[in-house]
């Protein structure tokens, strides 16, 4: 994404003091959702009036990706979602909950939806505990995903069943036309400054 400032003459040798908040999100492990929290914090001191969110993922933990989108449910700032390349398993998730009509890709994205996978071994109750919560939370995920793209709690849920449960790769059209992303094209962030005199 593009950052424009429109500075003026007066304001030329003056430093900056703090740039806005863009956060990267190219894989989701315990490390990049703490990153992640650090980040949406620093965003809220800039003056920034949205948190770009730029996403090129192949996908990763559920249950980090649970942390960023509680970190987005918290925040007083919109959060503006940026598709770049790809957006893979978490990371198509993540994109539906940028702010409605601010959900954005680059038109030669790739997204992937398919179910949570959870790795599972020990004892058989143990691999069936595993099992019962990649169904909980496959449900749970898949579900938030279809109302934040404006469809039927099961959309996801029975696309998905419809392709015997085999990964879904979608064109950012295709994207588009279901509610994933509102607008096919990057964004552009301009930073307006301006000096006010006065004499009283």
């Amino acid at each position: 994404m593009k950052v424009i400032y429109n500075i003026p003459p007066e304001l030329h040798n003056i430093e900056i003091p703090l740039q806005p908040v863009v956060i990267q999100v190219n894989d989701f492990t315990e490390e990049s959702a703490r990153m992640f929290t650090e980040q949406m914090s620093m965003a809220h001191n800039t003056g920034q009036k949205v948190t770009p969110v730029e996403i090129s993922s192949y996908g990763g933990e559920v249950y980090s990706l649970m942390s960023m989108i509680a970190d987005i449910n918290a925040s007083n700032l919109p959060v503006a979602t940026i598709v770049k390349g790809k957006a893979m398993s978490c990371g198509v998730i993540l994109a539906t909950f940028g702010k409605k009509g601010m959900r954005y890709a680059d038109p030669d994205a790739t997204f992937m939806i398919h179910e949570v996978s959870l790795g599972a071994f020990g004892k058989t109750e143990e691999v069936n505990a595993t099992a019962e919560e990649g169904r909980r939370l496959n449900e749970k995920v898949l579900k938030m995903m279809a109302r934040n793209c404006g469809q039927d709690e099961s959309y996801f849920i029975d696309q998905i069943h419809d392709r015997k449960h085999a990964d879904w790769f979608l064109t950012a059209e295709e994207a588009h036309q279901i509610g994933i992303v509102n607008h096919m094209r990057m964004p552009k962030m301009q930073i307006d400054m301006n000096v006010k005199w006065s004499f009283k």
